[in-house]
């Protein structure tokens, strides 16, 4: 290939946009040359670096965009070490995508260092490898991001973006003051992500500036056929909050806490099996 056209070429490749190709073309053009390539192979090797090597600056865009904890992923997460993890469930997680399809979460409990935020950042990054968006973010930060866009007059636009990623990571929930304006624009983004995919609302009787009864009131104002559950710990029940809420239709309480696992899964699922039946 000449200077001239070679030249000619980057021109051309640079225009288009297309980066891998006009660092590739001349060493591609001169072993089809050598070994007297089909133009129709020709092409396809060279779309095909592009193509791949697009991939790649996608995900490497797509992780720094996330800010997930870099080093933590699945591969070096100690399973052994936390053995009430399944590695298995965790897994299928990161494998089947349908739990996100249908807008499901997951819940991480447990008290510091035993590696939660390592196991959701190794969740996050396999999500991402598979083509998904991801944010990682500490709650106290989203709610200070979305108080801001609220006094700003931008919740709307800002509620937007984050609807951009499959799921949104936030750590250290239980940090959060969940003062009347955070539960407030925390209530805005779950009601933005999951307003025709959430199945079922788990609140605790008493908290901060809010008890149980005014957030199942505001629930069944806004969404009628969602379910609620209550938790407390061995039936405490301070201001009658249960009692109330029980009489306007609340579908369940969970008593005594900590809450074994596999009772409360048995618990969910009949609820929201209950309800499912109930629209049918």
């Amino acid at each position: 290939m000449s200077a001239a056209m070679n030249a000619r070429l980057d021109l051309i490749l640079t225009e288009l946009r297309l980066p891998s190709i006009k660092r590739l073309a001349l060493d591609l053009c001169e072993q089809s040359d050598r070994e007297g390539w089909p133009g129709s192979r020709l092409l396809e090797a060279l779309f095909e670096h592009e193509m791949n090597e697009r991939e790649v600056r996608r995900i490497e865009r797509r992780r720094a965009e996330s800010a997930l904890i870099p080093d933590k992923h699945l591969s070096n997460f100690d399973f052994a070490a936390v053995p009430s993890v399944s590695k298995a469930q965790v897994m299928a997680l990161a494998a089947g995508h349908e739990w996100l399809d249908r807008g499901a979460s997951v819940l991480l409990f447990g008290p510091p260092g035993v590696g939660k935020s390592h196991l959701i950042s190794g969740l996050g990054h396999a999500l991402i490898d598979a083509g998904r968006r991801v944010l990682f973010m500490r709650c106290s930060e989203l709610v200070q991001r979305l108080q801001t866009a609220r006094r700003d007059l931008r919740l709307a636009s800002e509620l937007a973006k984050l609807d951009r990623f499959d799921l949104l990571v936030l750590d250290d929930l239980s940090y959060v003051r969940r003062d009347q304006a955070e539960t407030s624009v925390l209530f805005e983004l779950i009601a933005e992500r999951y307003e025709r995919r959430i199945d079922l609302l788990v609140t605790d009787v008493v908290m901060p500036n809010m008890d149980g009864h005014e957030l199942y009131t505001a629930v069944r104002t806004r969404y009628p056929a969602l379910p609620v559950l209550m938790m407390t710990a061995f039936h405490y029940d301070r201001d009658h909050v249960i009692k109330r809420s029980r009489m306007e239709g609340l579908e369940g309480v969970i008593f005594k806490k900590p809450v074994d696992p596999a009772r409360l899964r048995e618990t969910l699922i009949e609820t929201i099996e209950k309800r499912r039946a109930r629209q049918r």
